[in-house]
């Protein structure tokens, strides 16, 4: 008995081969990837066969299209329409204010069960922590408890981040392809309280995220922010 093998249709091929090259980092997040024409003749397949792989790429968030200059890798902390990783820096600094940040904790531990399952380590591995409060003109806006795979980001714990922030630092060493939030109204612990100047309490925004790249789990933080201080900004097209 002969078995058929189902055919692939062109421009699904082309989609793939992009894909899978973004997974493997081919192309690292903002690179200029190959060009319509450049597809065109490796494939052997039509210009249209190519628009159609690019604009389901784009659709998906994995690609960004610029007319006349061609398609790039997407920045891929983009990663839905109603909710985008930010760097906080980037948000004061736009509203024209002066961000400042305190590194409370900076050092390796060894992960606990349940935080090791989250990071997809091994009970009492190594696991890096930092604990930063984030102030907008002196106010503080953010405690961000943050623990960080080793193997992501070997120097993690060699950055000032008095300089830079965690977001952005990772978002540069290990481009993000997946995100999980949990946000919530509550109210902080006492370190935390003690941290923001708030009283115990106080309401708080309060989101966990837990990150991966390339279905490895990066990084898994608590952000708290003071109710009456913060706010989460998005937009949906249906």
């Amino acid at each position: 008995m002969v078995v058929s093998t189902p055919r692939v249709a062109p421009y699904a091929r082309v989609k793939q081969h992009l894909k899978d090259g973004l997974a493997r980092g081919r192309w690292a997040p903002g690179a200029l990837m190959p060009s319509e024409a450049e597809l065109v003749v490796q494939f052997g397949v039509s210009r249209m066969t190519v628009n159609r792989a690019l604009r389901e790429l784009q659709t998906e968030g994995l690609v960004e299209r610029v007319q006349g200059l061609g398609t790039f890798a997407a920045q891929l902390h983009k990663v839905s329409s109603t909710l985008t990783i930010r760097d906080l820096h980037e948000e004061i600094v736009e509203r024209g204010h002066r961000h400042e940040a305190r590194v409370h904790v900076a050092r390796q531990e060894r992960a606990p069960a349940a935080l090791a399952q989250r990071l997809g380590l091994a009970n009492g591995a190594p696991v890096f922590h930092t604990l930063i409060v984030h102030l907008e003109n002196g106010v503080p806006l953010q405690c961000e408890d943050r623990y960080v795979n080793p193997a992501c980001a070997p120097d993690y714990l060699n950055v000032d981040f008095t300089q830079t922030t965690p977001t952005h630092y990772l978002l540069e060493v290990a481009p993000l392809w997946e995100a999980q939030y949990c946000i919530e109204a509550s109210a902080p612990t006492a370190e935390e309280a003690k941290l923001l100047g708030i009283k115990r309490g106080d309401a708080c925004l309060i989101v966990v995220r837990r990150t991966e790249s390339r279905g490895v789990p990066i990084t898994l933080a608590r952000l708290v922010h003071p109710g009456s201080r913060y706010q989460i900004d998005g937009q949906f097209k249906p």
